[in-house]
């Protein structure tokens, strides 16, 4: 494994070279995200690296702000009926994808159609389960029908993977994307680069400022931040932790970020032995000092919570404890369970993923008082996505911030839920009544009520462990203009540009 990560570096380290001594476009920014890109089509999309892609190359019908507000995109408005379950979006005029091509409200029901196909396997099919149905009612206009009242529906469409696709083209949407985002593609060499341009007819005048955007793929962070020190590159995303003191005290670079309720977990797959007892989850759960992980795997950098709903949300849980590690109390549940001398067991974590790989370290240490012996093993990301998550009975995963707080909690514990069925398998039916009911809350004070008791019985019934979310960091030349960090971790380049 140290041979392969040193080849990795030195191998990286040439191609940045190369880099160097070709002469670069003027107003092109060079970039850095950590694993390759496993797909460029919007829906099929899992991981952040590819995100970035998507937010570059295409468009939702509405997108969430810095403010973490839901703001027009594609549909220049939307309105919906009084009962909550008939929403109309109209589109902008003039809006053209890539190839040409005027978008229209084919488009959009044809996109979603597709979202919603089990076959596509997009991870945002739970989100648009809702839609009873959806027409358009002219080029420029969409109308949705709903099962039952939603009031965020607008929001779902800012969501990643519901980007807006052409319909006639979504055969090669993965090797070749075409949508109408600020950049369009150029090339994409997996394992080295996705190479974008500035789309000359994007729908706001005079974005995006820059001619040419470069997303390197650099799997080493020693190399990311070698690249950023050395001006090979101009921002690296989503910086590595560790490597925050160094960037803030070289005076060519700068520091941004920005709270999240991106968060890493720890996965127990509910239906694996031992993980099928909630007794032994909650042994584990108990075992766990959320405070301690935090400095750990984060070094502070982010906030201890119970779920995906952060302490800086409204509906957060502030009654609950933050738990703060009981192995005497989780060595007695595991006797109940009939552990009575604790178990063995092999937790996965991805490798390059140092916060995630923090995490596994911190809980394997962690959890030797309560009995339970961890063996940390660490496996490549392709590896990881391929043969771990989803299949393995203990692991370490993370995901990045959604749009609203229902789209943040449903996926991962309602027992239909998109997340939920590809990671823990967890089935409660109080769970599911709860977050049912949060969907049609008539009030903010409703939905509240609904989503704190949430918080409460992902603590006392647990799926798994949430110890914590994550401030979104960035390192850049201090000659990068007009960026800011999105709390979505989205990569907003439109109004950048490079000195």
């Amino acid at each position: 494994m140290m041979r392969r990560m040193v080849a990795r570096a030195v191998l990286s380290a040439i191609l940045l070279s190369g880099t160097a001594m070709s002469v670069q476009a003027a107003g092109t920014l060079k970039v850095s995200v950590d694993s390759n890109l496993n797909t460029l089509d919007p829906a099929k999309m899992k991981g952040g690296q590819e995100y970035v892609a998507a937010y570059l190359i295409f468009n939702g019908l509405t997108v969430i702000g810095h403010d973490m507000t839901v703001k027009p995109d594609l549909a220049e408005r939307w309105e919906h009926s009084d009962d909550l379950k008939t929403w109309t979006f109209h589109l902008r005029k003039g809006v053209k994808f890539h190839n040409g091509r005027d978008l229209e409200a084919e488009d959009v029901v044809a996109t979603i159609t597709r979202i919603q196909d089990k076959a596509t396997g997009s991870t945002a099919r739970v989100n648009f389960e809702i839609v009873e149905s959806m027409k358009a009612l002219d080029p420029a206009t969409v109308q949705f029908q709903l099962k039952s009242p939603y009031a965020g529906f607008a929001e779902l469409f800012g969501e990643r993977q519901a980007r807006i696709v052409p319909r006639d083209a979504v055969d090669t949407l993965a090797s070749k994307p075409i949508g109408t985002g600020p950049f369009e593609f150029v090339s994409f060499s997996p394992g080295d680069r996705v190479v974008l341009k500035r789309n000359a007819n994007y729908f706001e005048e005079g974005l995006p400022k820059l001619d040419e955007v470069v997303v390197r793929i650099l799997p080493e962070a020693a190399a990311q931040v070698a690249a950023l020190t050395t001006g090979e590159l101009d921002l690296v995303w989503n910086l590595p932790l560790e490597a925050i003191d160094k960037v803030k005290a070289d005076t060519k670079l700068k520091v941004d970020s920005v709270p999240t309720s991106t968060w890493d977990g720890v996965i127990m797959n509910n239906v694996v032995k031992p993980f099928d007892d909630p007794r032994v989850r909650k042994a584990v759960a108990m075992a766990l000092d959320k405070q301690t992980i935090t400095q750990i795997a984060l070094f502070g950098n982010g906030t201890p919570t119970h779920s995906p709903i952060p302490p800086s949300h409204p509906y957060f849980n502030t009654d609950l404890k933050i738990a703060k590690g009981d192995p005497a109390g989780a060595k007695k549940l595991l006797a109940e369970a009939g552990y009575p001398n604790g178990f063995e067991v092999t937790l996965h974590t991805p490798a390059g993923r140092a916060t995630r790989e923090r995490l596994g370290l911190a809980v394997r240490e962690l959890l030797k008082p309560a009995g339970i012996t961890v063996n940390v093993q660490r496996v490549p990301f392709d590896v990881f996505l391929k043969d771990i998550e989803g299949k393995a009975g203990f692991y370490i995963d993370g995901f990045f911030s959604r749009p609203t707080i229902d789209t943040s909690v449903y996926p991962w514990y309602h027992s239909r839920g998109s997340w939920n069925t590809a990671l823990w398998s967890y089935s409660n039916p109080k769970m599911d009544a709860l977050l049912d009911g949060a969907r049609q809350a008539k009030s903010e004070d409703e939905a509240k009520s609904l989503y704190t008791q949430v918080q409460a019985l992902a603590v006392e019934d647990s799926p798994g462990v949430i110890p914590y979310v994550i401030n979104h960091i960035n390192g850049l030349n201090a000659k990068v203009k007009g960026f800011q960090s999105h709390p979505m971790m989205f990569l907003d380049l439109r109004n950048v540009s490079v000195d």
